[in-house]
């Protein structure tokens, strides 16, 4: 006797169609994103239409934003992909409907609204606040480096530089001369040329040769700025000075990339180099990302003090007024004049920060005791707290907190690589990544179901 199946008709049509949402399990990540995006303000993004007139009615914004949360908490980050699925995956096909939107709106979708994810971010910040999670016994600071959207081969030195215009400015002119002969000849022979016929290797030589020239400027202006700050800070303390910032030279090694001028060459955590932007993050012991940014600078000290006020300020918009009881970060992000604001700020109760990298073999020293010496300089009189049996309890906690959600962004949602290019695009798409990342905590934490 044959073996009976179930039976099967892939080609059977439906009398009476079920509601999508019924084809996902109850409790459905799309279920939870349909339902919180009705509870946070977005009208900035609906009022950024008022303007438009004519044309094509644009998709819902609420339908889109969706779709966008929903796509980056699959790890789905390009807009051809995410149309790709919205075809033939069904959590997908509900957000979107039989209206599939071209990669094309997605993408101008995104890039249009990035200035309005730090509203939903904070508006988010409510909701974790209200399910509590935004509990604020310790908070750790910590930095990654994110590959930026440009290969580090189009990168170029200001050593390197002048030398290459100088061959470019001869191999141009050599074509032209060439040209302007190739030019007379044929006018002796076939009369006056139109004039447009411009070779592809000169087009191509006085392309690079301008690119050079904007990323030579762009160098000599960095230090001149730089140099005029130096001016400024030095006036400002009352000490004399000798430098001239006209007078200021960029560094031989000083680099400009030509696809994405605002990254930087960063030493990245496989000890290579390569192009990226610095993303910085701020997060609980629940590891909700407080507050968030990029920079292109590849060292952390100077992000201390801005980190420090953004958390802050994020956690009075959220309706936190409690202090935070340890704020944790490591050598990096150390300066004497880092500890003295953390310190000197009344909404931190205390805070443990790296004076320096540990060597594996290194003997720990003793906890002190006693009152701390009145000579202690501020780099001292930090140590001397890590190495206290408190100061040792909290900073063991800095890399339980901060560290995961670095690893669950690039390993859990495989966010390695910014899709956009410049500072101003690389922090909106960051403050995406981490609105997600809260999202995610949030629908797993159970709490909104259990309310």
């Amino acid at each position: 006797m044959s073996r009976k199946f179930r039976d099967w008709q892939p080609d059977a049509s439906w009398l009476f169609p079920p509601s999508p949402r019924d084809w996902l399990p109850d409790g459905h990540l799309v279920d939870f994103l349909l339902e919180v995006t009705t509870e946070v303000d977005i009208s900035p993004i609906m009022d950024d239409y008022a303007s438009d007139n004519g044309g094509q009615p644009p998709f819902h914004p609420r339908m889109m934003l969706v779709l966008l949360l929903y796509a980056y908490s699959e790890g789905v980050f390009s807009s051809r992909k995410i149309m790709k699925r919205c075809v033939t995956d069904v959590a997908f096909r509900v957000i979107v409907g039989e209206d599939i939107p071209d990669f094309r709106r997605i993408a101008e979708f995104r890039a249009r609204h990035l200035k309005h994810l730090q509203s939903l971010f904070l508006e988010v910040l409510v909701l974790c606040r209200e399910a509590g999670l935004l509990k604020l016994g310790r908070l750790s600071l910590d930095g990654t480096k994110v590959k930026a959207n440009a290969s580090r081969n189009k990168a170029m030195s200001y050593d390197r530089m002048e030398p290459e215009v100088e061959r470019l400015q001869q191999e141009i002119a050599s074509l032209l001369a060439r040209a302007n002969e190739a030019d007379v000849a044929d006018d002796d022979q076939f009369g006056d040329l139109t004039g447009y016929e411009i070779p592809d290797e000169l087009k191509r030589r006085d392309s690079r040769l301008a690119k050079i020239l904007e990323a030579k400027a762009a160098l000599e202006e960095a230090a001149r700025q730089k140099a005029q700050d130096h001016v400024d800070r030095m006036e400002a303390e009352g000490r004399n000075h000798r430098t001239n910032p006209n007078d200021a030279v960029p560094v031989p090694k000083a680099q400009r990339n030509f696809t994405d001028p605002e990254s930087k060459i960063m030493k990245t955590s496989n000890k290579g180099f390569d192009q990226c932007g610095n993303a910085q993050a701020v997060a609980n012991e629940q590891q909700i990302i407080i507050a968030a940014d990029v920079t292109d600078q590849a060292n952390d000290v100077r992000q201390t003090v801005p980190m420090m006020d953004q958390t802050i300020a994020n956690l009075d918009d959220a309706g936190v007024t409690e202090n935070i009881k340890a704020f944790t970060a490591d050598a990096g992000y150390f300066s004497e004049d880092n500890m003295e604001a953390v310190d000197s700020n009344e909404r931190i109760d205390d805070a443990f920060i790296a004076t320096g990298r540990q060597k594996h073999n290194d003997k720990v020293p003793d906890a002190p005791k006693g009152r701390p010496p009145k000579d202690l300089t501020p780099k001292q009189k930090m140590a001397r707290r890590n190495r206290t049996q408190k100061g040792k309890e909290e900073y063991a906690r800095r890399k339980v907190i901060i560290e995961p959600v670095f690893g669950q962004i690039k390993s859990g949602l495989g966010f390695r690589t910014f899709l956009l290019r410049g500072l101003e695009k690389m922090k909106g798409e960051w403050n995406l990544v981490c609105l997600v990342h809260n999202l995610l905590k949030l629908f797993r934490s159970g709490a909104r179901t259990a309310t």
